[in-house]
C-alpha cells in the first residue's frame, strides 16, 4: 500500500485588516473584552464578489508554486467549507473549471464538517491515495464566514473571518512520512448549540426566516467552549496513546483556531509547551475550515517544520464534529 503525504502546501487570505477596533462603534464590545475572551486582534474580510471558490483556487495556485507541478496533474480535489459558492454544484466543480484542470480523469467534492471539516477531508483524501484510487490530490479547506455571520450579533461576528488552504498530497513509497493515523467523530446531539437555522430542507427560505435573521450562524458561545475543549483534548489523546505518543515526540500541535483558551488547554492536556503550538487566531480569528491549512502553509513558508517531524491536528466543530491527526512531515 502506497503512503499519503502532504508534498506542498499553500494559503490565501484577503488583503482586507478588520481591528477589533471595528466593532466597537457597531455592538457593545472592546478590544480588550475581545482579546481576553478569544486572543483575537483582527481578522481578514475577503471583498464583495469574492466567493469561496475564488479564496480556494489562490490557495491552490499557492500550493502547486510550491511543488512545481502542472495543475492538470491533480486528479481528485476535495474541500472542506460550510459557505460553498451554491448549495450546489459543488464549489470543487467550480475551482476545476476556474483553474482549468484538465486531467482526463479528474473529480472531486465537497464535505461539509464545519471546523473540523479539513480533517474529514484530509482523511477522505488519504483513504483513496493509499488504495490507489488516486495519484495527486488537493485538499482544501476555505471558508468565507461573513457570507453567513450576522454583523449584529456579538456572539459571532467578533469571532470569524475569511481565508482559504490547501495541500497537495501524493501517493510515496516512503512509509517513514505521511499521514498516519487519525480519530475522526461526530455529535449530532450538539447541533442545537451551533448551527444555521434556515436555508435547508428543514426550515427552507421564506420571508418569514429572512426577517427574522435566521440565515446567520446560530451559537451559544459558553456550551461550545466547554465541549470543544474536552472533544479536541480527547480525540488528540485518543490519537496519541494509540501511536505510543507523549508530548515529548510532539514536534507540533496544529489546533483549529477557534479560541485561544481552547487551544491551550488541549496542549496542556498534551504536555506540551507553547512554542510547539502553532497559533495565528491573533491575526486572521476564526477561518473555519481554514484555519489548520493556513497555519501549516504559513509555519512551512517560514522554514519552521523539518522533515520527519510528528504533527498532530485536532479540530472541533459545529455538529458537533471534531477529531484529530497525526502526520509525519513529508516536505524537505
Amino acid at each position: 500500500m502506497k503512503k499519503a503525504v502532504i508534498t506542498a502546501v499553500g494559503h490565501y487570505v484577503p488583503d482586507n485588516i478588520i481591528p477589533n477596533s471595528y466593532f466597537e462603534s457597531r455592538i457593545e464590545t472592546t478590544d480588550e473584552w475581545i482579546r481576553t475572551r478569544t486572543g483575537i486582534q483582527e481578522r481578514r474580510f475577503a471583498p464583495d464578489g469574492m466567493a469561496t471558490s475564488d479564496m480556494s483556487v489562490l490557495a491552490i495556485e499557492d500550493c502547486l508554486k510550491m511543488r512545481g507541478l502542472d495543475k492538470n496533474e491533480i486528479d481528485f480535489i476535495v474541500v472542506a467549507t460550510v459557505t460553498p459558492d451554491h448549495v450546489f454544484p459543488a464549489t470543487a466543480c467550480l475551482i476545476q473549471d476556474k483553474l482549468g484542470m484538465k486531467h482526463p480523469r479528474i473529480w472531486g467534492y465537497d464535505i461539509s464538517a464545519a471546523c473540523s471539516g479539513f480533517l474529514f477531508a484530509l482523511e477522505t483524501a488519504r483513504r483513496l491515495v493509499e488504495s490507489g484510487g488516486s495519484q495527486k490530490a488537493i485538499v482544501v479547506g476555505a471558508d468565507k464566514m461573513t457570507a453567513i455571520v450576522d454583523p449584529e450579533d456579538r456572539a459571532t461576528c467578533i469571532i470569524f473571518g475569511d481565508g482559504a488552504g490547501a495541500v497537495l498530497i501524493e501517493a510515496s513509497d516512503d512509509d517513514s512520512v505521511g499521514i498516519m493515523d487519525a480519530s475522526l467523530h461526530v455529535d449530532g446531539s450538539g447541533f442545537q448549540h451551533l448551527h444555521m437555522k434556515a436555508g435547508g430542507s428543514a426550515m427552507p427560505a421564506t420571508h418569514e426566516t429572512v426577517d427574522k435573521r435566521l440565515h446567520y450562524a446560530y451559537q451559544e458561545g459558553q456550551h461550545v467552549f466547554k465541549s470543544a475543549v474536552k472533544s479536541m483534548a480527547d480525540a488528540t489523546m485518543d490519537v496519541m496513546q494509540r501511536n505510543n505518543l507523549t508530548g515529548s515526540d510532539v514536534a507540533w500541535l496544529v489546533p483549529h483556531q477557534a479560541n485561544l483558551r481552547i487551544i491551550e488547554a488541549t496542549a496542556n492536556r498534551m504536555e506540551l509547551d507553547k512554542e510547539r503550538v502553532m497559533i495565528n487566531i491573533q491575526r486572521y480569528g476564526n477561518t473555519t475550515a481554514g484555519t489548520i491549512p493556513i497555519c501549516l502553509s504559513e509555519w512551512q513558508k517560514a522554514g519552521k517544520i523539518q522533515y520527519g517531524d510528528n504533527m498532530i491536528l485536532a479540530a472541533f466543530g459545529g455538529g458537533f464534529t471534531y477529531g484529530s491527526a497525526y502526520l509525519k512531515w513529508g516536505i524537505k
